[in-house]
């Protein structure tokens, strides 16, 4: 079986692409990865080419997020139909749903809701969206109700986005993740946190202040700066910048306590990837987090920079309590795996296609 699949290289998206469609190799569906937005890093290509099975294509054409107008999000969705019809795509896995929006894709469609402007701005922001907010919220509406089935990675943002786009409810399949290699050896008095520090949902700013309230270093992972002129300027916490996924996890290995202070996350990698490296969680106490972390993890508002600053430093100090919340998270962890996240994505893969149903 053949499937086209979209991915971007800005943030958890390719992460997701690249275990989904290493797992899929194993069950026979060879992936032809379109890579939309700016182009991937020199070690993101060559994590692409290390997967068996995957073609990686560089089309050069925006993400939806980033078109200027209506029309640019049709043109590349006409692209990616093309691409389809091309490779005799049997399936196609759009995790920018709104390029659906096109119409007359030669294969059945999958979309996948990993985030969107609606609920980031609900999450986010208050008052009315801004106009490209609203026509790009539009655009999104037509390609989610162009699909022929949906996905969404926690039961939370599924609910969300059927009451944001008047939708059934889209499948619950949760992301799943690999363990890093990196192996923890001395824990160091630190508390680590990653993902897009420029983006106001991930909400840095009040991290960043908690950072100054405790004697304990707060290192940030990922870029200050992203597209669209969207960024971050952090005082307090030591800046990393954009880091491989090696060094992420070697990061992870050395941190005892991991932070998420984010109003917006759909699912969120990086807690993933730090319970997995038996980190102890700090989480804002929002729905998703709760869904997937409740009883294993310390949660706080997330506008309390006093609130993160007082619970990071107490886990930091206190290695039994820190050492158990850790076991906690690392059990937990387990229901996340690609295996699991593969499993739901071919379930609905065979519900569309018989020829698959039938292997």
């Amino acid at each position: 079986m053949r499937v086209l699949m979209t991915a971007d290289a800005v943030g958890g998206v390719w992460t997701y692409a690249l275990d989904l469609a290493r797992a899929l190799g194993g069950a026979g569906v060879r992936t032809t990865l379109a890579v939309v937005g700016p182009a991937p890093s020199p070690d993101q290509v060559r994590a692409a080419h290390a997967v068996p099975g995957l073609t990686l294509l560089e089309t050069g054409l925006p993400l939806d997020w980033m078109a200027t107008e209506p029309a640019e999000i049709l043109e590349v969705g006409a692209a990616l139909r093309g691409l389809a019809r091309g490779v005799r795509a049997d399936l196609i896995h759009l995790n920018s749903p709104a390029f659906a929006s096109v119409g007359d894709f030669p294969a059945p469609v999958v979309g996948v809701c990993h985030s969107c402007l609606a609920t980031w701005w609900s999450a986010v922001k208050d008052g009315p969206m801004p106009a490209d907010f609203r026509w790009r919220t539009q655009a999104l509406w037509q390609g989610l109700h162009a699909c022929d089935a949906l996905i969404a990675p926690t039961r939370a943002f599924a609910d969300e986005t059927a009451a944001a786009y008047d939708l059934p409810r889209p499948h619950a399949v949760w992301n799943g993740r690999n363990p890093g290699a990196a192996k923890a050896s001395h824990r160091e008095r630190m508390v680590f946190t990653s993902g897009r520090l420029w983006d106001e949902g991930k909400n840095l700013a009040v991290l960043d202040e908690a950072a100054s309230l405790m004697s304990a270093p707060l290192h940030a992972a990922g870029p200050e700066q992203g597209p669209n002129d969207a960024g971050v300027r952090l005082k307090h916490a030591r800046v990393l910048g954009r880091l491989s996924s090696h060094d992420v996890a070697e990061w992870l290995a050395r941190a005892p306590v991991y932070a998420s202070s984010a109003l917006y996350e759909p699912f969120g990698l990086g807690v993933l990837e730090a319970a997995q490296a038996g980190c102890a969680l700090v989480l804002s106490d929002i729905p998703t987090f709760r869904e997937l972390w409740d009883e294993a993890a310390v949660f706080i508002d997330p506008t309390d920079a006093r609130g993160f600053a007082a619970a990071l430093e107490q886990l930091v100090d206190d290695a039994a309590g820190r050492e158990a919340l850790a076991a906690k998270a690392l059990a937990r962890a387990q229901r996340y795996s690609v295996e699991a996240m593969t499993s739901g994505v071919l379930d609905l893969y065979r519900q569309l296609h018989p020829e698959l149903a039938a292997a």
